[in-house]
């Protein structure tokens, strides 16, 4: 005799159940876009510091907020992550001025460890995205609800 737990799917934890069948291609395109679009603002502006970050998915949440709630839920999530991030970087910025430069030492390597976990985790974010999964970054000021 076999055991009927034995075909029994392990339990799912605290985790959401995907959403992709409730949530269209084009919305899952647009959560995509708004969580990419932080790397194109950042890109655009570096020659000023990259503070640009946050206009992408400022003018994606915007503009679709209403009509798509998928882009409405991560469109305020990348906002928000970004706006941290901007928040991180123009405080080591400060802080390297309060220090005549001394600081520096400090804040280059940090603001490289930010750089590099704020690109990987874009990119995981925006394949979630594109799979349809909400997702929420890690370490995030919830500023815009």
């Amino acid at each position: 005799m076999s055991d009927p737990m034995e075909n029994t799917p392990p339990p799912m934890g605290d985790m959401p159940p995907p959403m992709t069948s409730t949530i269209s291609e084009d919305e899952r395109m647009w959560a995509m876009f708004a969580h990419l679009s932080a790397l194109l603002g950042g890109l655009l502006t570096s020659a000023f510091g990259g503070w640009g970050t946050f206009i992408g998915p400022l003018v994606i949440w915007l503009v679709k907020k209403d009509t798509m709630p998928f882009v409405d839920n991560q469109g305020k999530e990348a906002l928000n992550f970004n706006i941290t991030i901007a928040i991180i970087m123009v405080a080591l910025t400060v802080f390297s001025i309060v220090t005549l430069g001394i600081g520096l030492l400090i804040a280059v390597p940090i603001m490289i460890i930010v750089g590099i976990g704020a690109l990987v985790l874009i990119i995981i974010a925006s394949l979630k995205a594109k799979d349809g999964v909400a997702y929420r970054y890690p370490m995030t000021l919830r500023l815009v609800k």
